[in-house]
């Protein structure tokens, strides 16, 4: 129970005020954003092993006496870092957009006027608005407070909650953690504000702890640990061929002297560890998170961590609440029932138990309905506000006492169960009422029981709701119906192998007969009465069967998220107030309602829901399976494209060729790493949903990222793009080695070139045939721009000037046909597979 006190309103400050204060003060953070310098971007860059390769191997040519191949080849390393230091551009200002679309923000008075800013443009003598749910941003002085409650427990230690009170109040103490004073840090449980600002960033109390605290690095996910183990033992591999081609390269030319021997040695050594080093997977995991969350975004799902990206696909649990998410949050009282001539009355007391200022659609759906009757906001708050019994989720009721002339007047509403048992009715009247109110629960209402007390002109007010004895006014009933795409979403949750839980604070009946509108197993329900007197272990089997939790609060979300983990389920959590924060940092997938949200719930999820739709759940669980197949396939790609690579480089010096006439060198790597990079971070990035996306079971989180399946699909399909490039290159090399080193090498990488664009189309989808992928690419500007680029790339290698410099020669009509076949039959042959695969099925 609180006391109402009404003080006018302040205006603020004006845009010009604030931002001159701006400029004063500084933003409201603890540590400033730094900017990255390009400089130092192109350094980190040059630390990488692959470019450390191609600087030494640069070196090598100068050495050598071949300046006209060093100069080429620091041309292509400045083309590649260059790509490099721009994805990586691209890359942080795509994130850095993500973070400032989940920055927090708050409310605050400017030019008069509640603006929604960020928390970061805060300025001393600001005013800022805060609810119940907020996280304060700032320090600052309390003008008005409305049941003001803030949990200071991260600054002063006390688990307790404060209650606040307004600047100047008589009963404000003199400590150091003032009552009127809000701090920065610290969590709104319960009531409202107005806030002066006082103090921002390092100057707050928070602040002076320390900037510490502002953040910690967050620990790899699975699949960044598995993408840097599965370098490391590449570059392990590649160190011992290193050494082992370059012996073999010694032996093979002993008429060299010692240093060309030697340089010769190193050459191929550099080159083949070049062939072997995959330093595309960690691009693969940057830009394919960053630009999936970003995509995400755009669908209305904001991801907070980007490791959760990976997750998502894996959610075989969703746990949702009902109203705003199955529902529309758009309530209408559907049903009354009172006594005969008795509806005036329930209307005006049942809008008297509201809140004035209501932001609660049930709420505003009964001022609604009163207005609709003649019962204005006037009459219905014209009087005096002078106690409240605040909404707990224990009592599950309130109620207002209004002081109308000289009567006073409580008003309360709330459960059927907790009024009735408050109203003082013979048991007919009780069984009656009890009576109507499962009857409007089976039909999918929302009941609320209204009750009034006339206390009179001197009466003593009761200390809480529970001591009142009251007069039964009846009984409300209001619908919030389903959105319209609910239905089919339920049913593609249900062939992807996501059961979907209903969690909420409604009675079981009505959440049944929810659950049956929306096509959801309807059966029995677990309360949160029962779940209370369950154990752990009692609640881990009733959850293996039960999709219906009802009368549950906040506190119970935590119990039924654990109980699902603990059977092995990978569970995404819906939530929007305080107390949820918990089950949603708990969860493996916790969603925070973007609109009617709170602060805290958004700060602990992995994922801000902008639209609280339940379909926007469902598409982002899809897009985060699309997400991760489109990783599989671009680390499967990457495998594939470096075996002809490395085998090539492996297998000439075995066969005694002269490291003149090699078939690669290390400048064509470099090209072939050219075309590699924005293959695999951009093209199949991009890749489209495979069609039976929504139709298999979630996939073992534990799986590893190259199952054997898929890994030796890859070592398969390189092997045959080597054979078919090798094979051809040794081919025409034999013929004549002293004439045709440069067009056996032509016609080698040209293969590899070609062969790269039919491995996108092929490896685009697992069932659907290249021609399909093709049909379905077909539309993407950014896959033509690619495809173009490498056959731009490959005309000008071979036909102009250039194919000099990186010793090549031009091919004839024939030698062309030639490499367009063996490309052709070095990768289609996937094709006759899936068709064999299509033809059983069928």
């Amino acid at each position: 129970m609180t006391e109402r006190k009404n003080t006018t309103n302040p205006t603020g400050l004006t845009t010009a005020e604030a931002v001159q204060r701006q400029k004063r003060f500084g933003r409201n953070e603890l540590i400033p954003k730094k900017k990255k310098n390009v400089l130092q971007e192109i350094l980190k860059a040059l630390s990488e092993p692959m470019f450390l390769l191609l600087i030494v191997t640069a070196v090598i040519y100068f050495l050598l006496g071949e300046p006209r191949d060093g100069v080429v080849m620091l041309i292509f390393v400045s083309g590649m870092i260059s790509i490099d230091v721009i994805q990586g551009w691209k890359t942080d200002k795509t994130l850095n957009a993500l973070k400032d679309l989940a920055a927090p923000r708050s409310t605050v008075l400017r030019d008069g006027a509640e603006r929604r800013i960020d928390s970061a443009d805060l300025v001393p003598g600001d005013i800022m608005l805060i609810a119940e749910g907020d996280k304060i941003p700032a320090d600052g002085e309390i003008l008005q407070a409305n049941d003001l409650c803030v949990d200071e427990s991260s600054m002063t230690g006390e688990a307790e909650g404060v209650w606040k009170v307004a600047l100047g109040t008589a009963d404000t103490d003199g400590g150091h953690w003032r009552r009127d004073h809000c701090y920065a840090g610290t969590l709104v449980t319960q009531g409202s504000a107005l806030v002066r600002v006082d103090q921002i960033g390092k100057a707050t109390e928070f602040g002076k702890i320390g900037t510490n605290v502002a953040g910690a690095p967050e620990a790899p996910s699975p699949l960044q640990r598995q993408t840097r183990g599965l370098v490391k033992l590449c570059a392990a591999i590649a160190a011992v061929l290193f050494v082992l081609v370059g012996c073999f390269t010694w032996l093979n030319i002993p008429d060299h002297q010692f240093t060309d021997r030697l340089i010769e040695s190193i050459l191929s050594g550099v080159t083949l560890a070049m062939a072997m080093i995959p330093e595309e997977f960690p691009v693969i995991l940057t830009v394919f998170l960053s630009m999936g969350a970003w995509r995400l975004a755009k669908r209305h799902s904001l991801m907070r961590r980007l490791a959760s990206v990976e997750t998502l696909g894996a959610v075989s649990v969703l746990c949702v609440d009902k109203t705003g998410t199955i529902t529309m949050n758009q309530m209408t009282v559907c049903d009354t029932w009172t006594e005969e001539n008795k509806e005036r009355d329930l209307c005006a007391v049942m809008g008297m138990a509201c809140e004035p200022d209501a932001y609660d659609p049930m709420e505003k759906a009964m001022i609604s309905y009163c207005e609709g009757r003649g019962l204005s906001r006037e009459f219905l708050f014209g009087g005096e506000l002078i106690r409240e019994y605040s909404f707990t989720h224990e009592a599950k009721m309130m109620g207002h006492v209004w002081r109308r002339g000289n009567q006073i007047l409580i008003a309360a509403k709330g459960s059927p169960e907790k009024i009735l048992a408050l109203c003082d009715l013979n048991s007919d009247e009780r069984d009656k009422a009890q009576e109507k109110a499962a009857d409007m629960a089976a039909r999918g209402l929302r009941v609320i029981a209204v009750g009034r007390m006339d206390v009179g002109t001197s009466g003593e007010v009761p200390a809480s709701l529970a001591r009142c004895r009251l007069q039964f006014c009846g009984l409300v009933g209001l619908a919030d119906p389903p959105r319209e795409s609910v239905k089919a979403d339920i049913l593609r949750c249900r062939k992807a192998g996501v059961r979907v839980v209903m969690i909420t604070g409604d009675n079981g009946i009505t959440a049944g007969a929810v659950a049956k509108q929306i096509g959801m197993p309807c059966g029995e329900s677990v309360t949160g009465d029962e779940i209370d007197r369950m154990t752990d272990e009692e609640l881990q089997k009733r959850v293996r069967s039960v999709s219906i939790f009802s009368r549950v609060v906040p506190e119970h979300k935590m119990r039924i998220v654990k109980a699902f983990k603990a059977n092995g389920e990978i569970v995404a959590m819906t939530g929007d107030g305080v107390n949820d924060a918990p089950a949603l940092k708990y969860a493996d997938i916790g969603i925070a309602m973007g609109k009617r949200g709170s602060e805290v719930s958004r700060e602990a999820a992995d994922l801000i829901l902008l639209d609280d739709n339940f379909s926007t759940i469902v598409d982002t669980i899809r897009d985060g399976r699309r997400i991760y197949d489109n990783i599989k396939k671009a680390v499967g790609y990457v495998f594939t494209i470096h075996i002809p690579i490395a085998f090539s480089c492996l297998l000439a010096p075995l066969l005694k060729v002269n490291p003149a006439n090699l078939m690669l060198l290390p400048i064509h790597v470099v090209l072939l790493e050219l075309i590699i990079d924005p293959t695999c971070s951009i093209i199949f990035e991009r890749q489209p949903a495979e069609q039976n996306v929504m139709e298999r079971a979630p996939r073992d989180p534990k799986e590893k990222l190259m199952r054997a399946k898929g890994l030796f699909r890859s070592i398969l399909q390189g092997l045959t793009v080597f054979a078919s490039s090798f094979g051809t290159y040794y081919t025409v090399l034999m013929a004549d080695p002293a004439v045709n080193a440069p067009v056996a090498r032509a016609m080698g990488l040209s293969i590899i070139f070609l062969s790269n664009i039919l491995l996108v189309l092929v490896n685009s989808s697992q069932t659907d045939f290249a021609f399909q992928s093709f049909h379905r690419l077909i539309k993407d500007k950014v896959m033509w721009a690619a495809f173009a680029g490498t056959i731009s790339m490959l005309v000008l290698l071979l036909y102009t000037p250039l194919s000099a410099f990186v010793k090549l020669a031009p091919l004839t009509g024939p030698e062309a046909v030639a490499v367009i076949v063996m490309s052709a039959a070095s990768v289609l042959w996937v094709e006759i597979v899936k068709l064999v695969k299509h033809l059983r099925k069928n």
